[in-house]
């Protein structure tokens, strides 16, 4: 099993001036240190207009400056949203495979369509289409990185003539692609398409194995039509982290911030109701702190993240983790920065785990992926003869560019 670091850049109410710079620099000190230690995936999320929840609207540059203070660790692009109201597929392509260059081939394309009224209402888009747009854009941007000139898409949504969208990524034929799984519904559609599974949902290692098993058996079966040019068989899921040799030292660093992640994603996804800019999460969180984070369960769906996941002693979480590498589970990503919760905390719980839990999971790891990929290299490559071929586009097709007015003749235009 592998481990990752998840970022959504919550900044709780009130804020002060500094507060939005010292969080991004704290969260790029983190990464350097995480890979440092040896943790192998950084995850970071598109979030538009989620005060308090997530000031991350420009993960693509974050991550880039986070590509040049680390050497090792995968950038996790997770996820950039697909609806074409949010990112034409040619910009996407192009800065996906820029971050692939500039971090020497190190980037995982996470993909998801979005669900927040306050997002896909800021850019209009049709909360019945963008699971359409999605499917057509991912098509599109997996065909920009391989075809050369890409032959033009004539979709549902996406019009465009045929272009050379540069540049192209390290990695061939693509990064790894995946897509945001918060129910097993998803959790099929990524198996079927042949790409990872970002589960953002917390679940027991129990109901995990369901998930693993059914995403693996589809994803060997005939049924499997990659969206991409290659398949990415992985299941990762979220779990809320702090660990300390004092349990009750974890849980008073991390229970809180774990709690308030989970309301605020209620507040934003399930009950809330939002006045941009005057509203505050935090102060409301802490009026009802239980019933809150009750009702954000029920009503999402997903277990209450207040039953601590990867928060307690190295033993504690050890344990944990081991029914997970049980189930299935391929990568295990941590939140931390959540709430209120101190950069040196969870500097300090990164170092103890990376020192006292890690070794044994990455020791067994080596095997299990090579045992995985010799299971499921002869499904793969059927998956991947059902793929319709690249296209490119044809040579004698040619843009012609107007005629240049005379200076004057501008002038006066204008």
């Amino acid at each position: 099993m592998k481990f990752g670091l998840f970022y959504e850049h919550q900044l709780p109410k009130p804020w002060k001036e500094g507060d939005e710079h010292q969080l991004l620099k704290d969260a790029l000190d983190q990464i350097e240190l995480a890979d440092q230690l040896g943790y192998d995936y950084v995850w970071e999320v598109e979030h538009h207009f989620l005060e308090e929840y997530s000031h991350s609207s420009a993960p693509e540059v974050f991550l880039a400056a986070a590509s040049q203070r680390t050497k090792n660790i995968r950038i996790g692009h997770g996820i950039v949203q697909l609806p074409m109201e949010f990112n034409h597929p040619a910009r996407v392509a192009e800065r996906i495979a820029t971050l692939d260059l500039i971090s020497d081939g190190r980037v995982e394309f996470g993909t998801g369509e979005g669900s927040a009224e306050i997002e896909l209402g800021g850019f209009n888009v049709s909360r019945d289409a963008k699971r359409r747009e999605w499917s057509e854009a991912l098509d599109a941007i997996t065909k920009m990185f391989v075809e050369a000139p890409f032959a033009g898409y004539n979709g549902e949504f996406l019009k465009m003539p045929a272009r050379n969208v540069l540049p192209k990524p390290m990695q061939k034929p693509h990064p790894p692609l995946w897509m945001a799984c918060s129910q097993h519904e998803y959790i099929r559609t990524a198996a079927l398409k042949g790409i990872g599974a970002l589960s953002f949902a917390f679940i027991e290692p129990e109901q995990a194995k369901e998930w693993v098993d059914d995403y693996y058996q589809l994803l060997a079966s005939e049924q499997c039509n990659p969206a991409g040019f290659s398949v990415n068989p992985n299941v990762a899921l979220v779990l809320p982290f702090m660990v300390h040799e004092d349990e009750k030292t974890a849980i008073e660093r991390g229970v809180e911030g774990a709690n308030f992640f989970d309301y605020s994603l209620g507040h934003y996804y399930a009950f809330g109701k939002h006045r941009p800019g005057y509203s505050d999460i935090w102060d409301e969180f802490n009026q009802n702190q239980l019933q809150a984070t009750t009702s954000a369960s029920e009503e999402t769906g997903h277990e209450t993240i207040s039953r601590r996941g990867a928060i307690g002693t190295p033993e504690q979480v050890r344990e944990l983790l081991r029914r997970y590498e049980e189930a299935g589970v391929d990568q295990v990503i941590f939140i931390s920065q959540a709430g209120n919760n101190k950069h040196e905390h969870i500097c300090e719980a990164l170092t103890l785990f990376a020192q006292e839990v890690m070794p044994e999971f990455k020791e067994r790891d080596e095997h299990y992926q090579a045992r995985k990929q010799q299971r499921l290299a002869l499904a793969i490559e059927q998956a991947l003869e059902r793929k319709a071929p690249a296209l490119h586009a044809d040579e004698d097709y040619v843009v012609v560019s107007p005629p240049r007015l005379p200076i004057t003749e501008t002038i006066n235009n204008k």
